[in-house]
């Protein structure tokens, strides 16, 4: 069976949560017989062709994202016409506007299924100009895919326009990688850099970009009685370092962009993993389920989408209402001063990880849809 993915980026260009869910996906359905391959654009797609451990991937050239939405030529339809031509099931990834005008003009004859990722959240200019063509693709998929069954019931365009018949409902995944030799190596200097000592510290990882809400993160600090970790780059960076400063955030360890080695040395030791986002465009959390694989309690907040379904509040860790920072403290603090309660919500998480979001849970959840959509 060949599955084609389709969305605007992909690595080796700058890595995100989404590109990394597309990632799993492949990897897991390849261990359960798919052969994936993923088409892209790239501002610079030379090679055309890498040859990932999950697929070939091919890169059209991407003219300009407005939006973060890229933008291909007519090289673009001719990549994806050939590279549709080749799959069995066509497997697009919301949101990426420039993939509707793909399938519109593309017209390849071939199931199609869509994980629909998140709500247009931000942009709604553009989604006032986008709505028709959006709400077509949707009718036109032989199946629409939530990232969790909270989301399949509060997105209004989901429930709107996609009918109960085709509106299915897969968690994200992720392969474990701790026992890997290749991706799970440890970096105990990432710890010795950060002067983070023996002392219990929470995490925070990912882009900083301003739906993760880190400054409610920042502005609970001060009443937080341990370290916390935020490890990741990106545009709230400097916004994020002047509100510790002026509000005397001094247990806050800014550890900017960490390898994925780094990354594993943080998880392995942290008390907690900490995700404050209050917008719905955070509409999983991959890192949680980083946290779950690594047995790591969780503080999350309420915002009726996908982060609350993998942190089960009470059991593996918290939620909280969003952009309440006495509140997250008080989360965050329970977890810091009683260990024994970390750990028992960490073995419960690691359990939750193995049932709903491991490799094996996601690759023959899709599997099992692509035969479906075959079947049809």
């Amino acid at each position: 069976m060949k599955v084609l993915h389709i969305y605007r980026t992909y690595f080796p260009d700058p890595p995100g949560g989404l590109q990394e869910a597309i990632r799993q996906i492949s990897l897991s359905t390849r261990a359960c017989g798919v052969d994936p391959r993923i088409f892209t654009l790239s501002p610079n797609p030379v090679p055309r062709d890498i040859q990932f451990p999950e697929g070939i991937v091919t890169r059209s050239r991407s003219w300009a994202a407005p939006a973060s939405c890229d933008l291909g030529g007519l090289d673009s339809l001719r990549q994806y016409r050939a590279q549709a031509g080749w799959a069995d099931v066509l497997h697009f990834h919301f949101p990426w506007p420039f993939a509707d005008v793909l399938h519109l003009l593309g017209r390849v004859n071939k199931p199609a299924v869509m994980t629909y990722h998140s709500d247009v959240v931000r942009q709604r200019a553009l989604g006032y100009v986008y709505g028709p063509l959006m709400r077509s693709t949707l009718r036109a998929m032989s199946a629409v895919v939530a990232t969790s069954p909270v989301y399949a019931q509060s997105s209004a365009i989901l429930t709107s326009v996609v009918d109960k018949q085709r509106l299915k409902a897969i968690p994200l995944g992720m392969i474990d990688y701790r026992d890997d030799p290749e991706l799970g190596r440890f970096a105990p200097d990432c710890l010795n850099r950060l002067a983070l000592g023996n002392e219990p510290y929470v995490l925070a990882l990912g882009v900083l970009r301003y739906y993760k809400g880190l400054h409610t993160l920042i502005e609970a600090a001060p009443s937080i009685a341990s370290k916390i970790v935020i490890a990741g780059s990106g545009p709230e960076m400097e916004r994020l370092a002047a509100l510790a400063k002026r509000i005397g955030a001094s247990n806050v360890v800014f550890a900017g962009q960490v390898s994925h080695e780094e990354k594993v040395a943080l998880l392995n030791r942290c008390r907690a993993l900490v995700m404050p986002s209050h917008l719905r465009s955070e509409a999983f959390g991959m890192v949680l389920v980083e946290a779950e694989m690594f047995g790591k309690p969780m503080v999350c907040c309420e915002m009726g989408s996908g982060t609350s379904y993998v942190n089960e509040h009470g059991v593996t860790g918290f939620v909280v209402q969003p952009e309440a920072p006495e509140q997250f403290a008080a989360a965050v603090n329970e977890l810091v001063r009683d260990e024994a309660l970390a750990r028992k919500m960490g073995a419960a998480a690691r359990e939750r990880y193995e049932r709903l979001f491991s490799g094996p849970a996601l690759g023959n959840a899709y599997r099992g849809l692509y035969e479906e959509v075959l079947g049809q």
